[in-house]
């Protein structure tokens, strides 16, 4: 069990990854050495779950940690969220798992993601509409929202633009138009009881995403996936004033170090006051 009272923060956003070369044929190794370069990360591809255990321990900072099943939209085969759950739990210290399911997969989706919760207690889903290829108002995916609603489950959506596929042509096939935050209002509205976690600065929309989550009482904002000095200053503003619960830390590892990530936040201009708050993300399941 990780020792909330003793850690330096709590990050909210960071990525489950198999070991390099499990699926040499279907491109994968390749994206992650593109976004490596995009994000300035020091490895072509990423740590494993054991070596993020590992990096985050000697930070004194505990993570939460997902895998992203986008195989039907990207033909990447999925990192089993059984695989990621048993070696999460060896590090349990440090870890807290969130699955993945794409949503597309219908009955599929909604019945694994009842075994994960009612066996392994997981407590949040991650969902990549640009990645997985739907609107998140689509109503494929209410009958998911409806079991995370039942259970009290966080719903935690990559929003605005993306590094992957990142400068590959055609911008390797996804399409930014899916993670507008505004279609999370929906969402926000009609499924009043599920707590909702719109990942990342929203770049181009942040104004949108700053708007869905001062409006309605269950979404929040993570901050993953850029550094804290380049956080717009109608961002750092929210944070500081009408958003100052609802904003949480989050790095986007492996591609952002949570050490670069915090060394930035503490050179921004947030209220000491509110600092705390935002670093203890991980506790929003308990607010």
């Amino acid at each position: 069990m990780i020792a909330l009272d003793k850690i330096r923060a709590i990050d909210i956003h960071t990525h489950a990854e198999e070991p390099c070369g499990c699926h040499s044929d279907d491109g994968y190794d390749e994206l992650q050495s593109t976004m490596a370069s995009y994000f300035g990360a020091p490895w072509k591809h990423p740590p494993t779950i054991p070596e993020t255990a590992a990096h985050f321990r000697a930070q004194n900072t505990a993570a939460v940690i997902f895998p992203v099943d986008a195989e039907r939209e990207t033909g990447y085969r999925r990192y089993s969220n059984d695989e990621v759950i048993d070696l999460v739990k060896q590090n349990s210290d440090v870890l807290i798992p969130f699955a993945s399911i794409d949503p597309w997969k219908g009955k599929m989706a909604v019945r694994e993601a009842r075994r994960l919760i009612e066996e392994h207690g997981i407590k949040g889903f991650k969902f990549h509409p640009t990645m997985q290829g739907f609107y998140p108002n689509d109503r494929m995916a209410y009958p998911f929202y409806e079991l995370l609603a039942e259970h009290g489950c966080i719903g935690l959506f990559h929003t605005g633009q993306t590094g992957v596929g990142s400068g590959m042509r055609g911008g390797n096939g996804i399409r930014l138009k899916f993670s507008n935050p505004m279609y999370l209002d929906d969402v926000a509205v009609d499924f009043p009881d599920m707590k909702i976690i719109m990942a990342h600065p929203s770049f181009p929309w942040q104004e949108e995403a700053l708007a869905v989550a001062q409006h309605k009482p269950n979404v929040y904002i993570d901050l993953s996936g850029w550094s804290p000095k380049y956080f717009p200053p109608i961002l750092v503003r929210y944070c500081n004033s009408i958003l100052k619960k609802k904003v949480l830390f989050g790095s986007d590892w492996p591609m952002i170090t949570p050490e670069r990530w915090l060394t930035d936040f503490e050179k921004i201009d947030i209220k000491e006051e509110i600092r705390p708050d935002i670093l203890g993300s991980g506790l929003i399941a308990n607010k």
